[in-house]
């Protein structure tokens, strides 16, 4: 099979989507399989293209040997709603000429969000004669509005329709979560949809190694470390981390790491210096250097937002202490919890956005080194034998060919 994979978001960025895809085309290539990527010029979460990649209208590299086709894209580092459309559309334009330059695929594979690049996913398809897979790791535009940040109109209602015309135009519809599949299934019962979780990489995992020079730079030596890595947005509720933060800031031998950056960053700092909480700030650095971190933490915070919208989410930063022996507080209801705390025992629950409960699960395991290694042996074994990429790799091909003969 010959399969282009369609994202806004790759490496050498940082972030969910650009490790999942990568994993998933490098699986796919040692599957015997040949893959590209379309995507745009890296920039993400800075929002300023990086060094190497700027003013250049396209460019194509090999990254671990799948070759990346890559386009000009409009970046602002605005929050207003119309730079954000333009940096969405810019991109489904670029995409989309670059990919009609690009010999026939058997499938094209599009990452949502965001939704609008499936426009540039349904032609190319219709170009190629390929059959598309809509992968969705967000309900969007459902969570933007129950986030508050599209407000009821007509834009609203354009992109359900969107979203419902891009469904229907798909060969196959894939959900990163349960919930996300239930969701459009309820929807939408004669789309085909099925699962296609996240999960984690033994071989980049085998390469990790505790470090702890950063520690010195930040003056945390002989402390435990409470750690929370990636996006710094409105969705992650990570003020609750840092007022937690703050109930114990007489105790020396503790300490709360933030590494990442974001739209509330310096909201988030801000909070901090308010509160006197003892938390350091740590902008994003490469993956495999946050990997190493991780393994150093005591225990891993994950938190999100109190909303309905996310019983059905699982974090894809769950993937990243776990397979590390690093047990996780998990402040997320629904699929998660059943998942990583009912059923995986990897860790505490804290109700999310409840800075009492999720204090009590700091206080805890603080002094409970034997609870704190049991999790985090329990988390480890259970995402090895669950969330394998490579089978969740070889499961996806699978569907493909069922899908294909159906």
């Amino acid at each position: 099979m010959r399969i282009a994979i369609l994202t806004q978001y790759y490496l050498p960025e940082t972030g969910a989507p650009q490790n999942r895809l990568h994993s998933l085309a490098r699986n796919i290539v040692d599957a015997g399989h040949e893959v590209e990527v379309i995507t745009a010029m890296p920039n993400y979460p800075a929002m300023r293209v990086f060094d190497g990649y700027r003013r250049k209208l396209s460019l194509t590299e090999e990254i671990d040997g799948i070759r990346v086709r890559r386009s000009w894209i409009f970046v602002s580092r605005s929050a207003a709603m119309l730079p954000r459309l333009v940096n969405y559309m810019s991109f489904v334009v670029t995409s989309l000429l670059n990919g009609l330059r690009m010999r026939r695929y058997d499938y094209v594979v599009c990452e949502s969000p965001p939704l609008f690049l499936g426009i540039s996913a349904v032609l190319l398809a219709w170009k190629w004669r390929a059959r598309l897979v809509f992968n969705v790791s967000d309900l969007w535009p459902e969570s933007a509005e129950k986030l508050g940040m599209v407000g009821d109109g007509l834009a609203l209602r354009m992109a359900y329709r969107l979203e419902a015309w891009l469904y229907r135009k798909s060969h196959l519809v894939t959900g990163q979560t349960q919930g996300i599949v239930r969701d459009i299934k309820a929807r939408f019962p004669a789309v085909p949809v099925t699962w296609l979780p996240n999960g984690v990489d033994g071989d980049v995992l085998d390469g990790v190694c505790r470090d702890e020079d950063w520690r010195r730079k930040y003056n945390l030596e002989n402390r435990k470390v409470f750690m929370y890595a990636g996006i710094l947005g409105h969705a992650q509720g990570l003020d609750v981390v840092i007022r937690a933060a703050a109930e114990y800031k007489d105790l020396e031998d503790i300490a709360f790491v933030i590494v990442g950056d974001g739209p509330l960053s310096d909201d988030l700092q801000g909070l901090a210096r308010e509160l006197g909480a003892p938390v350091a700030f740590i902008p994003s650095v490469p993956k495999k250097k946050v990997l190493s971190m991780i393994a150093d933490a005591y225990a891993y915070i994950v938190p999100l937002k109190r909303l309905d919208l996310f019983k059905g989410a699982i974090p894809s930063k769950i993937f990243d202490p776990l397979p590390l022996g690093v047990p996780i507080l998990l402040g997320v209801e629904g699929e998660a919890y059943d998942l990583f705390i009912e059923e995986g025992r990897a860790g505490l629950f804290f109700e999310p956005e409840n800075v009492a409960e999720l204090s009590a699960a700091i206080g805890k395991i603080i002094n409970n080194e034997p609870l704190r290694d049991e999790l985090g042996q329990n988390g480890k074994a259970y995402v090895q034998q669950h969330f394998d990429r490579r089978v969740i790799a070889a499961e996806f091909l699978q569907k493909l060919e069922n899908r294909a003969h159906e």
